[in-house]
């Protein structure tokens, strides 16, 4: 492997000073050495900011500290963005200040990627981490999902469009990729239109439809399961339904654009957006295949 490779790591935080030092010292703490770290402000109010300006200050070769033009809030995607744009590296890897790399994180993936030149990105699973909060009843629910494809395979596209798509296994964590710089300014980085939810998805797709990607076997990350996150909530006040059928009627104008003909990818595509367009109908549908189902098995 290259150890002269430089890898610029990304750290995105808002008011997550519960949590930053220990994602940092993850960082640090990595056995491939020739990493840089950004830390990027969108907005914090709390101490956040006094942590991520301290290790600026210590690690001042390694570690810079960024913020958006009068401490503003611009969203997910700008900042990843703001990051990347002073990204000095060949290969760039995302963390959120809440979760935590493990210590070869960088080593293992890093020789996936030099020994797969024709890959754009390698990533692996994830696990999701309960056991953070020390309480009894949480010690045992951390787990890994199924992965959806047979690891440590060199995936052509578009077939992980198609997964991602179809439910297909575990959307990959963003701190679970490493990728290739040049692939990243490909395809332009993050979507600034899509900030909340659903804005790694919309990176993973132009990545998918670009080039080759390596998924492995491994699990180098530690993804906090925490009632708080902006993901938790979604998932029970409706919006990330809402946040879901604009990515798909994204990917519908950006696979127009970008003239996709794959068949298949259209078909589960347009399956997804139906059930939004036409909930009502979806509904009954659903109800109706129920009913056949309950039928079959009678009869059978």
């Amino acid at each position: 492997m290259n150890n002269n490779s430089l890898v610029s790591i990304i750290i995105i935080f808002l008011n997550t000073d519960k949590f930053i030092q220990e994602a940092i010292e993850s960082v640090v703490s990595q056995t491939y050495e020739n990493w840089e770290l950004l830390l990027v402000d969108d907005g914090s109010t709390d101490n956040s900011t006094e942590i991520a300006q301290k290790y600026a200050a210590i690690y001042t070769d390694k570690i810079r500290y960024l913020e958006h033009d009068n401490h503003q809030n611009k969203g997910k995607s700008t900042s990843r963005n703001l990051g990347i744009s002073h990204a000095r590296g060949e290969y760039i890897a995302f963390l959120d200040a809440d979760d935590v790399f493990l210590p070869l994180k960088l080593e293992k993936q890093m020789a996936i990627l030099e020994s797969h030149p024709e890959a754009a990105m390698v990533y692996g699973n994830t696990l999701y981490w309960h056991s953070w909060t020390d309480n009894p009843e949480d010690s045992q629910r951390d787990y890994v999902p199924e992965l959806g494809i047979e690891p440590n395979t060199l995936v052509q596209s578009p077939l992980l469009l198609q997964l991602l798509l179809g439910h297909g296994g575990a959307v990959p964590c963003i701190c679970s990729f490493l990728v290739k710089r040049e692939f990243v300014e490909k395809i332009g980085g993050f979507e600034e239109t899509i900030q909340h939810l659903y804005e790694d998805q919309v990176f993973l797709a132009k990545i998918f439809l670009t080039a080759p990607v390596f998924v492995e076997g491994g699990c180098w990350e530690k993804y906090r399961q925490r009632d708080d996150s902006s993901w938790y909530l979604s998932m029970y006040t409706g919006e990330d339904d809402k946040a879901r059928f604009i990515f798909l009627s994204w990917l519908e104008k950006y696979l127009t654009e970008q003239g996709v003909k794959d068949a298949e990818i259209w078909r589960t595509l347009q399956e997804q957006l139906w059930s939004y367009r036409y909930p009502i109908l979806s509904k009954i549908t659903k109800r109706a295949q129920h009913f056949v189902g309950q039928m079959k098995a009678l009869v059978r």
